[in-house]
């Protein structure tokens, strides 16, 4: 059965660095600590039919199979495969470069694709963890970033771009030490670059530079992640449906205040990736960014909602000695070096 919608049609799109197009609003699929594969797997071929055209997976995500057999059955039914853009990442336990291409191999086999749209680095450091592990959890061999490694894993995936396999490359996670590094010896530069970002934690510095450098922001936690883990949440934490720009906003069009984040979202220029298995929830996250543009004082005013609120923390990613979770984002402008050597 065909996918015929004319909401995809009015989504904004973003140009990337080689004139290609990305839609603007995609339907994110991280709902594991939650749901299964099967519900998360049935939001994506709802979210296909009434329009979303961006998918956004990954492998530790543990439902790209399940995903794979709804993209197969809506390209059977005459979606064209070149109107959707899928999007994977690498996790932390497959950065060494053999591992690098059979997780991105095994994300094609699941996802049923003869090259993917995009692939990111999950996260610029390969400490792993176990599914649904506390905030307290360590990975015995963590260790702080080191580009050399890293630019290993970014080389394996500039081999997959040169095999046709992968379309665009993105980073995710990253901050603006390690994305210059990045774009100083990367022979295939990231065309994205996937990162928190709602109207408390707007990461404007960071937003620019990628603007600078012809990287496509993509935010994760678009709404302020009200379903986000326990794990990740903390007292000092702040909701950004209750900020007052946000309501007033709502108020004059008669929406839930998460509509008017990703309104925000999609003028300020990022590309939203909302994640819901209802069907109304995320029908009206499509509409939100086709229909009722926010006012530009109300946009000035959302500018005003910055708290430098962070919510995904990462602490399961840190390291022996390092002294908090802040040492993961280089918040002096510097990285964290190996107690041995320089990271650069």
């Amino acid at each position: 059965m065909a996918h015929p919608s004319p909401l995809s049609a009015q989504v904004p799109q973003r140009r990337l660095r080689d004139g290609s197009t990305i839609p603007g609003i995609g339907m994110g699929t991280f709902g594991s600590d939650r749901y299964g594969p099967a519900e998360v797997s049935a939001a994506v071929a709802g979210a296909l039919r009434v329009g979303y055209r961006l998918i956004d997976c990954a492998a530790v995500y543990g439902n790209e199979d399940s995903i794979g057999e709804v993209l197969a059955d809506a390209f059977a039914g005459g979606l064209p495969r070149d109107e959707v853009y899928v999007m994977s990442k690498v996790w932390n336990d497959s950065h060494a470069p053999v591992e690098t291409v059979a997780s991105v191999e095994r994300s094609l086999r699941d996802l049923r694709l003869d090259h993917l749209d995009a692939v990111f680095v999950h996260w610029p450091f390969p400490n792993h963890h176990a599914p649904h592990a506390g905030t307290d959890a360590r990975d015995p061999h963590a260790r702080p970033y080191s580009h050399d490694a890293y630019m290993q894993t970014w080389g394996a995936l500039e081999g997959l771009v040169e095999r046709g396999l992968v379309r665009h490359l993105g980073s995710s996670n990253t901050t603006i030490p390690k994305l210059r590094l990045l774009l100083r010896d990367a022979h295939v530069l990231p065309s994205l670059n996937e990162m928190e970002l709602h109207p408390t934690f707007q990461q404007g510095e960071l937003f620019q530079v990628c603007l600078e450098n012809h990287v496509q922001p993509v935010g994760y936690s678009p709404l302020g992640s009200p379903s986000r883990p326990e794990r990740d949440r903390t007292p000092d934490d702040v909701v950004d449906t209750e900020h007052p720009a946000i309501q007033d906003a709502a108020r004059r069009l008669g929406v839930h205040p998460a509509l008017v984040c990703l309104k925000w979202a999609v003028a300020r220029g990022q590309i939203p990736i909302p994640f819901a298995v209802k069907p109304e929830q995320y029908t009206a996250n499509l509409h939100a960014v086709t229909e009722g543009p926010l006012l530009p004082a109300e946009l000035e005013a959302i500018r005003s909602a910055e708290r430098n609120s962070r919510l995904i923390k990462g602490q399961v990613f840190l390291w022996e000695g390092a002294s908090s979770w802040l040492d993961l984002w280089d918040v002096d402008g510097t990285i964290p070096a190996w107690p041995e050597r320089a990271t650069t």
